[in-house]
């Protein structure tokens, strides 16, 4: 039986503010916590798999990058497995996290992650989903923290067979799920909140 959750009212949301930098990225912008950012680094020794570096940048209805705008990732490792407490399907990567955050540049407005390609997760009644990575995405003006996902253009057949993917109504859209290769290893997902070309987010 599924439990009821309203007993308590949803606060108010607010934006992330003019300092989501300073608050979640210190020491990209100059203040020296903890040693380093959390979620710089994702790859804490030699790790399994293909190590690739994903680049982009978020723009606004305009086309104008965002500076301020900070993305957060989720994956599993090169197996597909993740790196929780929660999984039961095998022993994770011990030298990769499964989790990153970067800031966009104050310049350029670009992100960038260095990482490994994702292996393939089962959906819950067992069909493989195309290897992917959940992201998160807030900034200055966004009152609710955007969820989209990272497909891999290379993957076509694995994502004609996704089930997520597959169920989206207009297939064209597809296209703003999918990091475009840009050199061996390098793949480029630029994310768009609105406009012809926006980015697909989902609602959970």
């Amino acid at each position: 039986m599924v439990q009821k959750l309203d007993y308590l009212r949803e606060s108010p949301s607010q934006t992330a503010g003019p300092y989501v930098h300073i608050g979640c990225t210190p020491n990209f912008t100059g203040i020296d916590l903890y040693g380093g950012d959390l979620g710089a680094v994702m790859k804490t020794g030699p790790v399994q798999g293909k190590e690739i570096v994903i680049r982009g940048i978020v723009f606004d209805g305009t086309g104008t990058p965002l500076r301020d705008a900070m993305i957060e990732i989720w994956q599993p490792d090169a197996a597909g497995l993740f790196a929780s407490a929660n999984e039961t399907r095998g022993a994770a990567d011990p030298n990769f996290t499964g989790w990153g955050r970067s800031p966009s540049d104050m310049t350029t407005g670009e992100f960038s992650f260095d990482t490994v390609k994702p292996g393939a997760v089962p959906w819950p009644d067992g069909r493989m989903q195309a290897p992917h990575i959940t992201a998160w995405i807030v900034a200055r003006g966004i009152n609710i923290g955007l969820h989209t996902r990272i497909y891999f253009e290379d993957e076509a057949e694995a994502n004609a067979a996704d089930p997520i993917l597959s169920r989206i109504e207009h297939q064209n859209r597809i296209q703003t799920l999918l990091a475009k290769r840009e050199g061996d290893g390098v793949y480029r997902f630029d994310i768009h909140l609105q406009g012809p070309t926006e980015t697909i987010f989902f609602d959970i």
